[in-house]
């Protein structure tokens, strides 16, 4: 957020970063604000309508799933995709209530103001530096102490802030798993985090998330599995064949035969077969939490006797069904966990099934993958 910072409430000292770095850093969440909250309410309405979308429940069965998507798919409509894309892209009205989270000069994500005031207590830790060039804002930015150089000092300490604030319920779901903290995909890790922080923290996220298929008589079908309900996110709800998010430490390729064998029992031979097709990526502000998740895309062709067999207790069941029945299920309903519904209309379009003469073709595909996606 730049030299147009002041007027968001994100503001830092021009002596921690040059105007330059701020504007590249920056104008990348400025643009999703400004092109969210331009768009066409007349055109896109429908899909902002609660009432054309079934209530997120996780108490639906598959006879739900295949009988909504019994119903003709209509590829010229799109109104319910731009409305999963809306779903996780929410709040950039609020994107003033988050100030910078810096490190080694560079921001590696936004802290809301009031989660800030948790941080406080750990002043050995974390250091609250105001900005002197907007004298009508006080937000300053949040980094850590200096005396924490390297990357493993910087993790250890941070992760007993969590492991307190965990207790304390304040970050509740923690998971022992570790993510990167980097400005983008590329940089050096500056260190790492637990991934139950990273919302509270904004850095980016990263995952892989693939869509496993079948031909079968000229028809593409999709693996979908059915979370199981003991899980503590999303129980219940239907979600890809294989995915996971990306902890440090470990490559997209690595993950991605580690999930498949996991999840679906997909051996390191078949899954290597994968093909990385492309990300998504969304910007989604929720209370306290702000997530900046960028997906990793692959295809998978599987063969057509294949059966996926869960093996970490994660997946209640799988089923194969047609690609059109599943992009009827993701319009009309709100079966899909939300980032997987983004991913799969991905797979739409490569796949032809969402075609350049639907109304908001354009708009649609630009929309998957933000500006701040790096």
């Amino acid at each position: 957020m730049a030299s147009g910072f002041c007027s968001l409430g994100l503001t830092v000292t021009t002596s921690l970063f040059s105007s330059h770095a701020i504007t590249r850093r920056v104008l990348p969440i400025l643009r999703w604000r400004s092109s969210s909250m331009s768009l066409s309410p007349l055109r896109h309405s429908r899909a902002l309508s609660a009432a054309t979308t079934v209530p997120i429940s996780s108490s639906f069965t598959w006879d739900d799933v295949i009988e909504t998507g019994r119903a003709e798919y209509n590829s010229s409509d799109l109104t319910g995709f731009f409305e999963k894309i809306n779903r996780c892209n929410r709040g950039s009205e609020k994107l003033g209530e988050f100030i910078p989270f810096v490190i080694e000069e560079q921001i590696v994500g936004y802290i809301h103001k009031r989660f800030t005031e948790y941080l406080r207590e750990f002043h050995d830790i974390f250091t609250f530096s105001q900005n002197g060039s907007c004298p009508d804002r006080v937000d300053g930015y949040v980094t850590l102490n200096l005396m924490l150089q390297k990357p493993e000092d910087r993790t250890r300490a941070v992760a007993d802030v969590i492991k307190i604030l965990g207790d304390k319920g304040i970050i509740p779901g923690i998971r022992n798993e570790l993510y990167p903290v980097k400005p983008s995909f590329n940089a050096p890790v500056f260190f790492s985090l637990e991934r139950a922080a990273a919302p509270y923290f904004g850095i980016k996220g990263y995952g892989v998330h693939m869509n496993g298929y079948v031909e079968r008589d000229g028809q593409k079908l999709l693996w979908i599995g059915k979370r199981s309900l003991s899980k503590s996110t999303y129980p219940g709800m239907l979600d890809h064949l294989v995915a996971g998010g990306l902890p440090h430490g470990i490559s997209c390729g690595g993950n991605l035969v580690k999930e498949c064998e996991e999840e679906a029992g997909i051996s390191r031979a078949i899954a290597d077969r994968a093909i990385a097709v492309g990300a998504v990526s969304y910007l989604d502000i929720d209370q306290y939490c702000f997530k900046r998740d960028v997906l990793f895309c692959y295809d998978l062709e599987l063969p057509e006797d294949f059966v996926p067999k869960n093996q970490d207790g994660e997946v209640e069941s799988f089923k194969l069904i047609p690609v059109a029945q599943v992009a009827s299920v993701i319009k009309k309903t709100s079966f899909f966990k939300a980032n997987c519904s983004l991913v799969i209309i991905d797979f739409l379009f490569r796949h032809g099934f969402i075609r350049p003469e639907s109304s908001g073709y354009l708009d649609l595909y630009q929309r998957l993958r933000n500006r701040d996606c790096s």
